[in-house]
């Protein structure tokens, strides 16, 4: 008997996800491929000492939880006692293993999420129903903390502010200090007092080392010279469009939705991909990305490679981070 011809990849644009909110809060926990990392698994570079005293600080703030049963940030307690941590890092120096480590090892309800699945969620519950849903909760863990809209960074410091009064502890990371997000971005001072204010809930760890994602791979993403051969080769659910198409469908589907628009996928296929025009739809590739590398989708492109799409232009503007996490992701993908 032949072997069964692996199905013809589906098209992305045909996706269409909905996301309620009941879904967006069971989406809170760790990607997939850090559902068992621990700080033991943690694999620090002996030549960037930083990474080991990483490890170490957030033993300590796992310790905190048996220090003291009577919540540990009352008002009584300490000023020197901060409700937060935060790593601080470059790419790929795992910052996102060390957060998803200290979620599994936190004790209680506890939530894990990317900055903007917490605005998101905000969004669709509303704030009060939002601080009632994680007050009480042991743990609340953001990764890519950003500051795309000074709306949202005022709101996400009003939540964090309200829980760590209430006993919740915050732990976070991001590419760039708390007092340094929104150089080069806003210049309004009441917004610079809010990134000041939240800065001073966290006790924050510099990261440094190389990017792991490139230490053993060529440092360019691969293109395919034949990317529907590519995805029917890797198997399983796979799509295949134009890369027009795929951002003109970005535009359609809100940012928080697109966790579910690569559910269940194992790769997928691009064609025509080319240099961002603009730098709306290049920071909507770099959402999907985070979403296609949470998932451990492949990707199969041809055309421009892919860590050569962010025109020099953009690279040397106020996203240049967002940019150079996603090349730093989209190389893993393609390898």
């Amino acid at each position: 008997m032949s072997a069964e011809a692996p199905a013809a990849p589906g098209r992305l644009i045909d996706r269409n996800p909905q996301l309620s909110g009941a879904e967006m809060v069971a989406q809170l926990v760790p990607p997939r491929q850090f559902a068992t990392a621990t700080l033991d698994s943690y694999r620090p570079d002996r030549d960037y000492p930083s990474q080991g005293s990483a490890v170490a600080a957030i033993r300590n703030f796992v310790a905190g939880w048996s220090a003291s049963k009577g919540g540990l940030f009352s008002r009584k307690k300490s000023p020197e006692v901060l409700p937060g941590i935060y790593l601080d890092g470059g790419f790929g120096v795992g910052k996102t293993h060390l957060l998803a480590a200290l979620w599994h090892a936190a004790p209680g309800r506890k939530y894990f999420g990317t900055f903007i699945e917490y605005t998101a969620l905000v969004g669709a519950l509303g704030y009060a129903p939002a601080v009632a849903l994680f007050k009480g909760a042991s743990l609340v863990c953001i990764d890519e903390f950003e500051l795309d809209d000074p709306g949202d960074t005022r709101l996400m410091s009003r939540l964090l502010g309200a829980l760590a009064d209430t006993g919740t502890r915050i732990a976070a990371t991001s590419n760039t200090p708390p007092n340094a997000l929104g150089e080069g971005r806003f210049a309004a001072q009441d917004f610079l007092r809010e990134i000041d204010s939240l800065a001073a809930r966290f006790t924050i760890m510099r990261i440094d080392g190389l990017d792991y994602r490139r230490r053993d791979v060529e440092a360019h993403a691969l293109v395919s010279p034949d990317a529907a051969a590519a995805v029917g080769a890797i198997g399983g659910t796979t799509t295949l469009d134009s890369f027009d198409d795929v951002l003109a469908h970005l535009a359609t589907v809100h940012p928080s939705r697109y966790v579910k628009l690569v559910d269940g996928l194992s790769a997928i296929g691009l064609t025509g991909v080319h240099p961002f025009l603009n730098q709306t739809d290049a920071l909507r590739f770099v959402a999907f990305v985070d979403r296609l590398y949470d998932a451990q989708v492949r990707i199969a492109a041809e055309g421009t490679p892919l860590d050569q799409v962010f025109p020099e232009e953009m690279l040397a503007g106020g996203y240049r981070k967002k940019y150079l996490r996603a090349v730093s992701r989209l190389i893993a993908l393609t390898n």
